[in-house]
């Protein structure tokens, strides 16, 4: 107080403490939580930026992060193509930045006008003194004159080129690995980087996409050199058009794709179960769907419902108990290239194969007798090789039924084909068909059909599509989930195939998936399927399948133990000739629609009967 006194006198020393406790009193309420929290303004920098920074002479430490800055300070002579690859795709955290100033043609001419003279000079010298030739000068003035040519025709133009690399790491040590590992790649192409010594900040700003060279660390460089620093030449799968299926998991590029670009339109997908193999798929179907490309998927576990009410697709449950039928013996009617004498011998061909499956195989004399018994049921309803297939009635497996009963020596084959006639299956087969596919996006169920009647649905359901693909041109997808159950018997196997084959001509892609690859390449046509398949996507294995998938793929080690140690989603993209690693992605608009996550499913169906409470409330 005497201080006070003697600074400020009285009335200024009771002002004096007025402020301060008001001063006080304000830094208290500041901190009070219930005011930080009212007078936060959350912005944009604040979710962004690092919680602490430090800048030192050779690093940066952003967070829990270290940071450093490269330049590039030297080029060989020659600069091949992909000589950036290796750096690209290096397996670390790193940041590229490419500035390219050009260079006013007209100075650089002036100043190679200077330099030739220069070197041109020094050559004549030496040879007045009879000294030997220098072979770099030489060089030096050949490339000086070739380029100095390639300049005054504009076939080439100079640019200031400033390259900047900035590595991350969790530690000095790791730092350390990282630039040694950059160092040793460049330098054994002649190119030499140093860290941005006591200008860290500035290059970090200069990394940074805003587009801001504050280094100013350039090099000259023609267009020819230049054009080999292209960044994105790297072991990706982008094309300019297709859908994305993922990110390329070793550079983080995007890997874009159009099955309908390839040789064939198939693809093969294995997965163990619960590794994200059916997301994949469904989100392929739900970008191909707005390039307009109509979808069809037999789904054997009901996991394509919500989707195709979300798409306003179409959906068919395939059961004993279904208001929904297909009837086998349907014809479809012949395109240009084909008469119906073909469309009705294939199909007899087709019907047959679909009764060994469900008759538990047939002898050669049955399978003799039920080809001739199929013919003869078409008959009874006028359905000859001469018939307008627009214009008939098909008959029904009970008229096949009496057809074969009255034959001799059908008496086992009717026998066993009671059960589908008049038995507890009846309902299933031996209807009129009521399924119509016209379109955009169309799935067959079949999860509630019985184990042993599923291999029978698939084979019919696909027969049925192939029937009614083969009517008009259509860019289409067909996607065959759980394909291991057609893989069991010879006859679905070999009509999958015959499908993956002929697919092409009518502009189809196959899409086959299974999570049993075991089952699928014990199969004789396996092996075929995957070969007539431009696409495979192999995401997360078992040890168990493992060794069978590293053989038929030839994977290296390296991607065998990749695929074992997979998260969901991710695991190895191959199209033609090239695979990268892929991690599948989705955004949340696509992920609600497309996800099988059995708690994600409980909250939106919570979600959507809390929403219809309160609508029905209001």
């Amino acid at each position: 107080m005497g201080i006070l006194n003697k600074l400020f006198g009285k009335k200024e020393k009771d002002n004096g403490l007025a402020q301060i406790s008001n001063e006080v009193n304000a830094s208290v309420l500041a901190v009070l939580p219930e005011n930080i929290y009212e007078s936060a303004n959350l912005e944009l920098q604040d979710i962004i930026a690092p919680s602490a920074l430090k800048i030192e002479s050779k690093s940066i430490n952003l967070g829990d992060k270290i940071a450093r800055t490269f330049f590039i300070i030297s080029y060989p002579r020659f600069l091949t193509d992909n000589w950036f690859s290796p750096i690209i795709n290096l397996d670390k955290i790193f940041d590229v930045s490419i500035f390219v100033h050009p260079i006013d043609t007209s100075l650089v001419l002036r100043q190679f006008q200077k330099k030739v003279a220069e070197v041109q000079s020094q050559i004549s010298v030496r040879v007045s003194k009879g000294m030997v030739r220098d072979p770099m000068l030489d060089a030096a003035f050949e490339n000086l004159e070739g380029l100095r040519d390639n300049l005054m025709q504009a076939q080439e133009k100079m640019f200031d080129v400033g390259v900047y690399i900035t590595i991350y790491a969790d530690s000095d040590l790791e730092l350390f690995k990282i630039e040694n590992e950059i160092k040793s790649i460049l330098e054994s192409k002649l190119i030499y980087i140093k860290p941005a010594l006591f200008q860290q900040e500035d290059g970090f700003k200069s990394i940074i996409p805003i587009g801001t060279d504050l280094l100013n660390v350039h090099q000259k460089l023609n267009s020819e050199p230049l054009s080999s620093v292209f960044p994105f030449v790297s072991v990706d799968l982008t094309s300019d058009k297709g859908i994305l299926y993922g990110l390329n998991r070793h550079n983080s590029s995007l890997i874009i794709f159009d099955r309908f670009s390839l040789e064939n339109y198939n693809s093969v997908t294995f997965a163990k179960s619960g590794a994200g193999k059916s997301y994949a798929t469904k989100l392929e179907i739900l970008r191909s769907l707005m390039f307009d490309v109509d979808i069809i998927v037999i789904d054997p576990e009901r996991e394509y419902e919500y989707l195709s009410e979300a798409v306003g697709g179409r959906y068919f449950n395939i059961s004993l108990s279904s208001d929904h039928h297909i009837n086998p013996f349907d014809l479809p009617i012949p395109r240009e290239d084909e008469t119906a004498e073909d469309v009705l011998r294939s199909n007899i061909i087709n019907l047959v194969g679909l009764f060994r499956l469900m008759l538990g195989g047939l002898t050669p004399e049955e399978d003799t007798l039920v080809d001739r018994a199929i013919a003869e049921t078409y008959a009874i309803k006028d359905i000859t090789p001469e018939s307008d297939f627009s214009n008939i009635e098909p008959p029904l497996l009970s008229d096949f039924e009496m057809v074969l009963a009255g034959m001799e020596g059908s008496d086992s084959v009717v026998q066993r084909l009671i059960k589908y006639t008049k038995g507890s299956w009846a309902a299933f087969l031996n209807k009129p068909s009521n399924v119509d596919i016209n379109k955009k996006f169309i799935v067959f169920s079949i999860r509630d059909m019985e184990d042993e009647l599923k291999p029978v649905a698939m084979y019919i359901v696909m027969h049925y599509i192939w029937n009614a693909i083969r009517k008009n041109l259509k860019k289409r997808l067909l996607v065959v989930d759980e394909a291991w159950w057609m893989m069991k018997s010879e006859d679905t196997a070999s009509f999958l195939y015959s499908m993956a084959k002929r697919g092409r001509k009518y502009y189809l892609g196959l899409a086959t998936i299974t999570q049993d690859a075991a089952d699928f390449m014990k199969s004789t046509y396996g092996v075929p399927i995957i070969t007539n398949s431009s696409i495979q996507l192999l995401l997360k294995q078992s040890p168990s399948t493992i060794d069978i998938l590293q053989k038929t793929f030839n994977l290296t080690d390296e991607e065998k133990y990749l695929l074992l140690e997979s998260s969901v989603g991710e695991g190895i993209f191959f199209a033609g000739l090239k695979h990268v690693a892929i991690k599948v992605i989705a955004s949340y608009t696509e992920d609600q629609i497309i996800t099988s996550d059995p708690s994600q499913l409980l909250s939106i169906k919570k979600a959507k009967e809390e929403l219809e409470a309160s609508e029905v409330g209001k």
